[in-house]
């Protein structure tokens, strides 16, 4: 039976995760074994890879989970009739967190919470707030009224209404929106080596201090290979959760 276009096109993007995933392990494996002198060789490792990669991807879980958790609720109650015009304001707040560069945000955590992981969390949490909420207010704004109207008409209640017809129409652009907070929460979480919280960017600054550049590629291109990789995974659950 020939596959259809919609596997074939799954199966693609896939392959693109795969794709970047593979890259960013034979790029380790060639600084392990290649390392351009004594120096890296001490420095990098298969072990403080994993470790650093593991702190990195922790940041970004916990950052990004808390955002989800926060904005999609957030969104869903600002677009209930009691609290519609207050979404707005809502997004004009949270707004704020958006257009202040990440690094500055992560140094007013510093002056609130100290340094370490915690401050790095707060701080991309903070920031990844505004694409989860605003995609949260439009997808389900966008929602035909003719279609909720004919699902209370049949009889559904309002709680039926939005988790059988109001959700599943919205959860792509949900979808896009988390996608996008992850992809720049990947990125950011670079700036959490800068306050002692781990991570990828520990690399980038060990290979600056020493001036090699192949610990500062490193350091840099496994988290621009991770959020490709992350952006073509969410890509495949957005086109997933279409209706």
């Amino acid at each position: 039976m020939p596959a259809r276009p919609r596997d074939l096109a799954w199966l693609g993007r896939l392959a693109k995760v795969a794709g970047f995933m593979a890259l960013g392990v034979l790029l380790s494996v060639y600084v392990v074994e290649h390392p351009q002198d004594s120096l890296v060789a001490r420095l990098v490792s298969y072990r403080k890879i994993l470790a650093l990669t593991g702190q990195h991807l922790w940041i970004v879980a916990l950052s990004s989970g808390l955002a989800i958790f926060t904005a999609v609720p957030a969104g869903v109650l600002l677009t209930r009739p009691a609290l519609k015009r207050w979404a707005p304001r809502a997004v004009s707040l949270v707004n704020i967190g958006q257009t202040v560069p990440s690094l500055a945000i992560i140094a007013l955590s510093v002056g609130l919470l100290g340094i370490g992981a915690r401050t790095a969390v707060i701080a991309m949490w903070i920031y990844s707030l505004l694409p989860i909420l605003n995609n949260t207010l439009v997808g389900l704004d966008q929602v035909d009224p003719a279609i909720t109207e004919a699902a209370r008409g049949m009889g559904m209640t309002p709680g039926h209404v939005f988790t059988k017809v109001e959700l599943p129409l919205a959860l792509a652009m949900v979808m896009a929106g988390i996608r996008t907070a992850v992809t720049i929460n990947i990125g950011s979480a670079i700036l959490a080596a800068f306050v002692g919280g781990g991570g990828l960017g520990n690399l980038i600054i060990a290979g600056n201090n020493i001036s090699r550049m192949q610990v500062l590629v490193l350091g840099a291109a496994l988290p621009a290979l991770m959020a490709l990789s992350a952006d073509a995974f969410f890509e495949m659950l957005e086109h997933r959760t279409r209706v």
